[in-house]
């Protein structure tokens, strides 16, 4: 069928997709939504064997690899691995076969309000690309292998053993000052010295670092990559470099360590994406211990979910425990880590979808976004139980979130949102200012969708906030912040790519505000392809101003960054 066709029935299928499986949300879905959901998977490169379904079209094994990459390059974000359906609807042949191959390749090709990116119209897919994708998402879904204690040891590595590291700090660097940059797209981090704004080192790393954690000592630097990959680096080495190496799974995002007083730098932890589980190794080794699958129920309708992935997890300050947040089945676990042979799990039904979030300034109080639930979920450590389930906006997509002193309302924790435009305000003193405790006490309006993180300090009385994902160049290529002492006055926009002063045409998506250790300083990326310029900006945070321009070759497509002292102390 020719895309002049296609145009003709395109009106009449689309007509019928508010009564469809694949659109039973009625709700218009946005740019920078689609953008985020879409998001690749390393699975895409994982041997799997072709699943052969006799009630599906032919395919060739040559055909069937091919879009196999496609839809982990482009659909798993949303459908999942198994095509069980994650924050997208399911796509399994018991639904998809029934519908036909001209019926999916207009879906596909063009699109749907509930979400469904228009892949063809858009020029992401070629129609050759659409036929093959509506044909292979009517066969069975292949299933990438399993990753277990015998595979995890035969990628660990430890580099520099325990014993032959060094015995106190080799080297001159105020290490609680260091950044570490996402080097995204070359599967690096660069470590940058915050006081002199230069470059310590590159270092090798899994691809596309999702973040970077640090030892309770703040001695040591975990990042995961998202294909699964850790690297420990010791910042006291006379050049900071890796000293032990793991991969956990095939795809993942979090890692953590453990806070509680006794256990510092004794263990980590990292949750993975594929397979559903997390690991439990040695603080200062990343042996790995323990595995923990995550499949399990749901906790809306107790239906069992094939494809549950960790998100996100925090050390609790409060007692030896993590923090796990698991996406699909809505639940939080508080993982005891004080006996591994004989493990404690406290599990505390949230909402789906829980994503990512941050502690409120006490520490107390863990506050996790479930985005396509859209609320937030505050989960007491001390106590170990579910305060309230918060609603706020459109996908909520805090980061860490921010914490701050609100004039009014007393200490607020804040998270922005990928779907609109607003930030939403949540009080979290319920003994001085229980009448806002756990509620959403304001908006603020910004200029648009697309946010991903959100940023304050304690020293600082400034909230940033910026908007990547958002398709207008003027939004993704500025931040804006806020007076906390004056919120209703709105923000000021800070030009940040224009002051990068890159001299190509890039995307120059600004994205992560990230505070120095004194709260006088903003850092910012303006991230661009990887054939392209790239930059690191420093905005003065007393005046607004633009303080520095950090420009090397090496600074390749730059996306997160931590600051040592505060990722450690989770100030934010």
């Amino acid at each position: 069928m020719k895309i002049r066709k296609l145009r003709h029935v395109a009106a009449l299928v689309l007509a019928t997709l508010a009564v469809s499986s694949f659109a039973e949300d009625k709700k218009g879905v946005s740019a920078p939504e689609m953008n985020y959901q879409a998001g690749s998977s390393p699975l895409a490169n994982e041997p799997m064997v072709q699943s052969t379904n006799p009630k599906a079209p032919p395919m060739t094994q040559a055909e069937f690899d091919v879009a196999r990459k496609i839809y982990f390059e482009r659909c798993a974000g949303c459908h999942g691995v198994l095509r069980k359906g994650a924050t997208g609807k399911p796509l399994t042949p018991d639904l998809t076969v029934a519908k036909g191959t001209d019926y999916l390749k207009i879906f596909i090709a063009y699109g749907s309000p509930a979400g469904m990116p228009n892949w063809q119209t858009s020029g992401e897919m070629s129609e050759k690309e659409v036929d093959l994708m509506a044909r292979y998402i009517q066969h069975d879904p292949p299933q990438p292998p399993e990753f277990g204690m015998a595979e995890m040891k035969k990628t660990w590595k430890v580099i520099i053993p325990p014993a032959q590291r060094p015995t106190k700090k080799m080297n001159n660097y105020n290490i609680s000052n260091i950044f570490s940059t996402t080097l995204r797209d070359t599967g690096e981090v660069a470590l940058i010295d915050g006081d002199t704004k230069q470059i310590i080192n590159i270092i090798k790393t899994g691809y596309a670092v999702h973040i970077s954690r640090l030892s309770a000592s703040g001695r040591y630097l975990f990042v995961i990559g998202r294909d699964a990959k850790i690297n420990m680096i010791d910042l006291w080495m006379e050049k900071p470099d890796n000293v032990a190496e793991i991969r956990v799974g095939l795809e993942a995002r979090s890692v953590e360590t453990s806070k509680y007083k006794g256990f510092e730098d004794k263990l980590a932890i990292a949750g993975s994406y594929w397979p559903p589980q997390f690991t439990i190794m040695k603080g200062d080794t990343l042996e790995p211990l323990k595995i923990v699958g995550t499949r399990g129920m749901t906790v809306d309708k107790q239906e069992y979910h094939p494809e549950p992935r960790v998100a996100s997890i925090v050390g609790s300050h409060f007692k030896p425990e993590f923090v796990v947040n698991v996406k699909e089945t809505g639940k939080t676990l508080l993982v005891d880590y004080r006996n591994i042979d004989a493990l404690k799990t406290t599990e505390i039904g949230t909402a789906l979808f829980l994503h990512d979030g941050g502690l409120d300034s006490t520490k107390r109080y863990f506050m996790v976004a479930a985005n396509n639930s859209n609320k937030i979920a505050a989960v007491d450590l001390k106590e170990g139980k579910l305060t309230k389930l918060i609603d706020v906006g459109k996908i909520p997509h805090p980061g860490r979130g921010a914490n701050f002193i609100h004039p009014k309302f007393g200490p607020v924790w804040a998270t922005g949102h990928l779907g609109d435009e607003t930030i939403s305000l949540i009080g979290t003193d319920p003994v001085k200012h229980q009448q806002y405790a756990f509620k959403e006490v304001a908006k603020l309006s910004g200029p648009g969708g697309g946010a991903l993180f959100i940023k304050s300090h304690p020293k600082s009385q400034h909230l940033y906030s910026d908007a990547p994902l958002n398709p207008d160049p003027k939004i993704s290529q500025s931040v804006v912040v806020y007076d906390i002492k004056n919120l209703d006055k709105g923000y000021t926009v800070l030009p940040v790519a224009e002051w990068a002063g890159l001299k190509d045409d890039g995307a120059k998506r600004v994205v992560q505000p990230e505070y120095n250790k004194a709260g006088d300083e903003v850092w910012f990326s303006v991230w661009s392809a990887k054939n392209k310029e790239s930059a690191l900006v420093v905005v003065d945070d007393k005046t607004l101003k633009l303080k520095a321009v950090i420009k090397d070759p090496r600074l390749i497509t730059p996306t997160g960054h931590f600051n040592v002292y505060n990722t450690q102390h989770d100030v934010y």
